[in-house]
């Protein structure tokens, strides 16, 4: 939940007000009956889940693990889900209060998040504890494999209300579109909630059993472990994402005639990859491949790519080295995969007569041919300080006419499909104020046609 604005919205407050409201009405009957409540149950189970809320903040865990008051945490929804399965619904949703409310959050609004997070999970439980008793679940006696059923429906129960409500957070809150706010948000959530609700009823059965409660924490430690893998995993991620990022606004200041370009070559290429059915890893590497294509202009001198004249036949032959410097440049950084191929690739023509070594048709990497196409396709649409941006269908048109003998066809009716899906934003550059346009603007930035009549891209 994060308000845009310097107060949070009234229609946030009104929603987090809402919630707590409901939660209070869920958890009264588990206060009122407090003599029949099973406390030798909650005051445990409570105390596990407030530890599992710290498990992120822990050095062995990360100092930051993915997921917060919308995603999943490491260890607790199986605690919760062993609640379930253990308790009545009102008491059930009691465990998940004590560490909600004490739960570190971005200090902006804490206190409307910590009722947010608690009231959430307060409600989520107990349609969760509902449904189960629904399909036959009883808290006395979880036993396997007969809670199987019931446990499965009460994790995606939980799934649901979590998702709704999350989605309704950030309609209220962030003025999402409803469609933004809900879309994928069950699909994305309901296998680990499966997962983490096989390993409550586990919990439950093994507290329930001979052995005790103390044997219900087994469950919890290969739990931990894969937290721990994910943790490490995102890690990995988010100093990928840093050094793209870095090396990015390397080439940004070195040509800033194309500011921005690399992003938008990036967003194209993904959308591109997407429509070819590609998975999501090898989508990300192909967002790589268009972020980092012109990565190689850090090795071709700053006078050429700001020269205000024409370039020599050796000033551009030296600027074509720069796929060449590109992939020298990112040649050890093994996460980008075939991105590398892209890099050295994307001036191949598949008629052969691209650079820098000609090659043609499939002998040219599949990413190159589709960050060729992404890159032509933002230059001719990308606004700079020395010309307008075509029109999305002209330059569509005249990526059209050069399929065949520049570009894949494949490709380029792929970005079309996806264009006609998606759209397109009109693309400004951030060139600095005050600087005049460079005469060989049309090579380096890409957008005018050069005198054989193919795309000239950056």
């Amino acid at each position: 939940m994060r308000a845009r604005g310097a107060e949070l919205p009234t229609a946030a407050r009104t929603t987090v007000v809402g919630a707590a409201l409901a939660a209070a009405l869920c958890a009264v009957p588990a206060l009122e009956g407090h003599k029949e409540t099973a406390w030798t149950v909650v005051l445990p189970l409570a105390a596990l889940y407030t530890l599992c809320e710290y498990a992120p903040r822990c050095p062995l865990m990360g100092h930051r693990m993915p997921g917060g008051a919308g995603g999943l945490r490491p260890v607790f929804f199986p605690v919760l889900l062993a609640a379930v399965c253990l308790l009545p619904p009102s008491a059930a949703a009691l465990t998940a209060l004590p560490g909600a409310l004490a739960a570190r959050v971005e200090p902006r609004h804490a206190a409307a998040r910590r009722v947010w997070h608690g009231a959430r999970l307060v409600l989520g439980l107990h349609a969760a504890g509902q449904v189960y008793r629904l399909l036959g679940g009883s808290p006395t006696h979880a036993l396997f494999p007969l809670a199987l059923v019931p446990a499965v429906a009460a994790a995606l129960a939980l799934c649901a209300v979590l998702g709704t409500l999350d989605g309704w957070i950030l309609v209220a809150a962030e003025r999402c579109s409803p469609r933004t706010a809900w879309c994928g948000q069950f699909a994305r959530r309901a296998g680990p909630h499966l997962v983490h609700g096989l390993a409550g009823l586990m919990m439950a059965v093994l507290w329930r059993s001979a052995y005790g409660p103390v044997a219900a924490l087994f469950p919890l430690l290969p739990m931990c472990i894969c937290s721990w893998v994910f943790a490490q995993y995102h890690r990995e991620r988010a100093a990928h994402r840093a050094t793209i990022r870095a090396l990015l606004h390397a080439v940004d200041i070195k040509d800033r005639y194309t500011r921005g370009h690399g992003e938008r070559v990036g967003r194209a290429s993904v959308l591109m990859a997407r429509e070819l059915g590609m998975d999501e890893e090898r989508t990300e590497t192909l967002r790589f491949a268009g972020i980092l294509h012109d990565i190689g202009k850090l090795g071709v001198p700053t006078r050429l790519l700001r020269k205000d004249g024409p370039l020599t036949p050796h000033e551009r032959r030296t600027i074509e080295l720069h796929p060449e410097y590109g992939h020298e440049i990112v040649r050890g950084i093994g996460f980008l995969g075939e991105a590398r191929a892209a890099i050295l690739h994307h001036h191949e023509r598949v008629d052969g007569s691209g650079y820098p070594y000609g090659l043609a048709g499939e002998q040219i990497p599949e990413a190159a041919r589709i960050v060729a196409v992404a890159d032509a396709f933002d230059a001719m649409t990308s606004t700079r300080s020395y010309r307008r941006g075509r029109p999305v269908g002209a330059a569509l048109e005249e990526l059209e006419r050069c399929a065949g003998s520049q570009f894949d066809p494949r490709m380029v009716a792929a970005l079309m499909r996806a264009l006609r899906r998606h759209g397109w934003p009109a693309a400004v550059t951030a060139d600095l104020p005050g600087l005049p346009a460079p005469h060989n603007a049309p090579l380096e930035a890409a957008g005018p046609w050069v005198p054989s009549g193919s795309v000239s891209a950056v």
